[in-house]
C-alpha cells in the first residue's frame, strides 16, 4: 500500500442549542498507483461504537465497515480509477475527498547489451493509456514516438553506445503523470586490463550503482576497475578472473545491491568471498575487494577498532587494528586469493577513506 500525504475532511452537524456536535472525518491518500491496495480511514467525533459506515465513490458504494471502540473505521480497496469519496454513517456525511491515480508504468531493456546481440525496449502502461517514448543514443535523440498500452522497440547494437530511455504519460481527468528513465549501454563483450572506451565506462557506472568501490569513472580499465570486477564476481559466484565477458555483462544487468549480514553501522569482512562491506544503518554503502590471511588465520568474530595509524605503520598503509596485530590496511598487492599474514588487505586508494570514516570503537564483523 502506498500512502503519500493524507487529506482529512469533516462535516459537522450542529443540532439545537445545548446538544452535542457530531462530525464524520475521512482520510485518504492524495495519490495512489493504479492497482495498489489503499486504506481509507476515518473516525466519528465524538466516539460512536459499532456504527456502520459506508464509503462511496461518486455515489457507488465501495463497502461498509463498523467503527471501533475509539470511533475509528478503516476500509481497504484498490486504486483502479480516480475517485471522489464520501463516508456516511446514519445522518452524518463527510465532505467529498478526491483521490488521484498514477498509471502503472513498466519498462525494461531485454538483452545482454553486447555489441551484435539483440537488445530491445519493452514498455507498457496500465490501464491502457497513451505514453511517450524518447530514446537517446550517446546523448542524441534517435526515437521520439507515442504508443498506447504496450510497445516493443528493437535497439541497434552494431556499435558501442550509451542509452537513455525516457517513458512518460500525461496527466489529466484525475490521473497524474508517470515517468520512468532507463539507462543502458551497448558494449563490447570482452574487457580486461588496458581496455578503454564507452564499454569500460558502462561497466564502471554499473559497478558504482551497485556500490562497488571505484575511485573514479573514467572509461579506462585500470587496476581499480579490475579489482571492482573481482569483487562483483566473488559476490555473484562467477569465476574470479577480473575480466568482463558476456556472462559478466548479463549478470551486471540483473544484479542488485547485496544485503548486509548484520544490522547497524559497521564493517563486514567475508573470508569466503574475500570482500569487505561498508554498512551504514543496515544498508551496504560500499563493497571492496580484499585479501585475508593466506593460512586462514584472520580471526572470525565481532571485533572493535582499538588503534588507528595515519599513513604508514611499518608496511601497513592507514591501518585500523581490530585485534592484537590484525588490521584492515592498504597494501600494494591485493590478489584475488588470501595472501596476507592475517590482516585484511584493501587497495591503497581506499585505505585513507576507510580510515577517515571509521572511528575508534567501530565494529568489525569477520565471518566466512
Amino acid at each position: 500500500m502506498r500512502v503519500l500525504v493524507g487529506v482529512v475532511v469533516a462535516l459537522a452537524l450542529v443540532p439545537a442549542a445545548g446538544a452535542e456536535t457530531f462530525a464524520l472525518e475521512l482520510a485518504t491518500p492524495r495519490v495512489a498507483t493504479y492497482g495498489d491496495a489503499i486504506e481509507l480511514r476515518g473516525r466519528t467525533v465524538p466516539v460512536l461504537v459499532d456504527a456502520p459506515v459506508t464509503i462511496t465513490d461518486n455515489g457507488t458504494p465501495l463497502g461498509t465497515t463498523l467503527t471501533a471502540a475509539d470511533g475509528s473505521f478503516r476500509l481497504r480497496t484498490r486504486a483502479e480509477a480516480p475517485m471522489t469519496l464520501v463516508a456516511r454513517a446514519g445522518s452524518l456525511q463527510s465532505a467529498p475527498v478526491s483521490l488521484l491515480v498514477r498509471p502503472r508504468l513498466r519498462a525494461r531493456l531485454v538483452g545482454t547489451g553486447v555489441v551484435g546481440r539483440p537488445l530491445r525496449l519493452e514498455a507498457s502502461v496500465a490501464p491502457a493509456r497513451t505514453f511517450r517514448i524518447e530514446i537517446r543514443r550517446n546523448g542524441r535523440l534517435v526515437v521520439a514516438e507515442s504508443a498506447t498500452g504496450a510497445i516493443r522497440i528493437g535497439l541497434g547494437t552494431r556499435r558501442a553506445a550509451s542509452l537513455r530511455v525516457t517513458i512518460s504519460t500525461p496527466g489529466g481527468d484525475g490521473w497524474t503523470n508517470a515517468r520512468r528513465v532507463l539507462r543502458g549501454a551497448v558494449v563490447h563483450p570482452q574487457l580486461a586490463l588496458g581496455s578503454r572506451g564507452p564499454s569500460v565506462r558502462a561497466v564502471e557506472e554499473r559497478l558504482r550503482a551497485l556500490r562497488y568501490a571505484l575511485p573514479r569513472v573514467d572509461g579506462y580499465y585500470g587496476l581499480d576497475t579490475h579489482q571492482a570486477v573481482l569483487a562483483f564476481q566473488k559476490l555473484e559466484r562467477l569465476p574470479w578472473t577480473g575480466r568482463v565477458d558476456a556472462r559478466v555483462w548479463s549478470r551486471l544487468q540483473r544484479a542488485n545491491v547485496p544485503r548486509a549480514r548484520h544490522a547497524g553501522t559497521h564493517i563486514e569482512v567475508s573470508k569466503g568471498q574475500q570482500v569487505l562491506l561498508v554498512v551504514r544503518q543496515g544498508v551496504v554503502e560500499k563493497i571492496v575487494h580484499v585479501s585475508t590471511g593466506a593460512t586462514g588465520n584472520t580471526p572470525l568474530g565481532r571485533w572493535h577498532v582499538y588503534r588507528k595509524v595515519s599513513g604508514w605503520d611499518w608496511v601497513l598503509w592507514y591501518p585500523m587494528y581490530f585485534l592484537r596485530g590484525f588490521a584492515i590496511h592498504g597494501y600494494p598487492s591485493v590478489p584475488s586469493y588470501p595472501a596476507s599474514h592475517g590482516c585484511v588487505r584493501v587497495p591503497m586508494w581506499i585505505a585513507p577513506q576507510l580510515y577517515a570514516t571509521h572511528t575508534w570503537g567501530s565494529t568489525v564483523f569477520v565471518y566466512w
